[in-house]
């Protein structure tokens, strides 16, 4: 490959075409032949865009006897043998679920291509029946055991989430489907499923009990996704490319790299792993964007956090236990498994003792693409409109003018209709958190998560303005509290000034009422 020219794999998740097609490639192949001689039924959860499905067809080429597509990787010293077994491999991510309809042609298209190579006996009527009769033939016929490699086996689950009887017709067809994988450990050399999250013992894994789930296991912490020691030795030249497009050194593209795209850990001592997805898309584009989130939230998510009545401000820090990652569920109900094996969450610490995880966001890019989905879900204005309003806001404050800032966030909130707001003080305060969370991308602003931190706190060059908000109180109350608390103490240091804002929202116009500035 030319040094001076680089094909980056954008859309590819084909191991053969992004090897034929010599595209960048980081080398996972050691973890690949690891993962393939160790065990032989396995399970992971990685979020979406995190190289899943070029890990599948990976292993899809490695099983084929690919040899030739692993000439300078890691395997081509690592394999002697290169036996070829018979593969077969469903991707669910092809179609949408909105009924099972779907689910049965997708499933019914993939066993008609099988059968046309394993041939199909008469009393194959069932799904459950063909799909056994495939795995037997093909073994009987090739002589070597068979290799599934089941990709994105939950999008049928996760499009039907928000609607009962689709998802219980959608859950007996995959019952139906996967029920021949629990008796064939004989005809198996390799079972892989991969997916977003695990619906556990009581849905369909009640079929493949014996699957053991390496989602959270260090050694198989980086099979997705990229290392900092794989950065910087096989993206060196990417990084220098970078950082002179964006007129930086070396070291400050790195820092650049790590704040926008690193942050995600798979496991309690997990590497540092950047997004894959947007890390290329970087470099080929050679700026620092949001490329993960232009793929789109999904929907069914920010309904769970609505449904749930799950507080958002606690998405900066919050804790979950392991049995939370693995809760017999038919349907999902915790917004918090889900959010971090979606990638909205990761791993920030781990408690032994309690056997308990800290999760927060990975980066700048996650936290910033969330709470712009979020946004209009909670105020229901366009998200172009919540962007307007919150930069204006900032442009006020660089110049002093405080008054005209909370002008704009007063006809922020009043611009929201009636029937979609409400008197509970939670309400307001969600409110307020993503409007400061989402200026937070733009300037320094920290956003209370705790007790004993004012409400918000906005850093400019000259200036800290510390922000206390009341619902159906008065601003001499916040500015009371601001400085019987003591929120302003930690920024009255050096020549900034330090500016004490208390404000009052209003619960019967439903929007910022007085305020006072100290």
């Amino acid at each position: 490959m030319e040094m001076n020219f680089r094909r980056y794999p954008i859309g590819i998740q084909n191991f053969e075409q992004l090897r034929n097609g010599n595209y960048v490639y980081v080398d996972k192949t050691s973890l690949v032949y690891k993962l393939a001689n160790t065990n032989t039924t396995y399970f992971l959860s990685r979020p979406r865009r995190f190289g899943k499905s070029l890990l599948v067809s990976t292993l899809e080429a490695y099983f084929q006897g690919k040899k030739e597509l692993f000439n300078g990787l890691a395997m081509e010293t690592l394999e002697k043998e290169w036996t070829v077994y018979p593969v077969l491999h469903i991707d669910f991510s092809i179609s949408k679920y909105t009924t099972s309809d779907m689910l049965t042609a997708v499933i019914n298209r993939q066993l008609l291509l099988w059968e046309k190579l394993y041939s199909r006996e008469e009393g194959d009527t069932t799904f459950s029946l063909r799909f056994e009769g495939v795995i037997r033939r093909a073994y009987e016929q090739t002589g070597k055991q068979v290799v599934i490699l089941i990709d994105e086996y939950d999008s049928p689950m996760l499009d039907s989430n928000n609607n009962e009887e689709v998802q219980a017709e959608i859950r007996n067809i995959m019952r139906d489907f996967f029920s021949p994988l629990k008796g064939a450990g004989q005809y198996l050399r390799l079972l892989f499923l991969t997916g977003i999250s695990k619906f556990s013992q009581m849905s369909i894994f009640s079929e493949l009990n014996n699957l053991q789930n390496i989602s959270m296991w260090d050694e198989f912490s980086a099979i997705c996704g990229i290392t900092e020691e794989e950065l910087r030795s096989q993206l060196q030249f990417d990084i220098e490319q970078m950082a002179q497009a964006n007129n930086e050194t070396y070291e400050e593209a790195c820092a650049h790299l790590k704040l926008q795209y690193d942050g995600y850990h798979f496991s309690e001592n997990s590497e540092d792993i950047y997004n894959p997805f947007s890390l290329i898309n970087a470099f080929a584009q050679k700026k620092y964007a949001n490329f993960w989130f232009s793929t789109g939230t999904p929907t069914f998510l920010i309904d769970l956090l609505q449904e749930s009545g799950f507080d958002i401000r606690d998405l900066d820090a919050t804790t979950a236990t392991a049995e939370q990652f693995d809760a017999p569920s038919n349907r999902i109900t915790d917004p918090l498994p889900v959010l971090y094996q979606s990638g909205y969450l990761t791993i920030k610490g781990y408690d032994p003792n309690f056997q308990a995880y800290t999760l927060g966001y990975p980066n700048k890019e996650v936290r910033k693409g969330f709470i712009e989905s979020l946004m209009p879900a909670y105020v229901h204005l366009p998200a172009r409109e919540n962007t307007f309003y919150v930069i204006s806001f900032i442009k006020d404050l660089r110049v002093g003018k405080l008054n005209e800032c909370l002008e704009r966030m007063k006809s922020f909130f009043a611009s929201i209709p009636n029937k979609l707001n409400n008197k509970e003080e939670k309400h307001y305060q969600t409110i307020f958190y993503l409007f400061f969370r989402l200026m937070g991308q733009y300037i320094d602003v920290e956003v209370d998560t705790a007790i004993g931190r004012a409400d918000a706190v906005v850093k400019m060059q000259d200036a800290v303005y510390v922000f206390e908000f009341k619902v159906d109180g008065t601003p001499e109350e916040a500015l009371a509290q601001i400085n019987s608390k003591g929120y302003a103490i930690p920024y009255q240091t050096g020549n900034l000034k330090t500016i004490k804002v208390g404000v009052n929202f209003d619960s019967a116009t439903r929007t910022i009422g007085d305020w006072k500035i100290e």
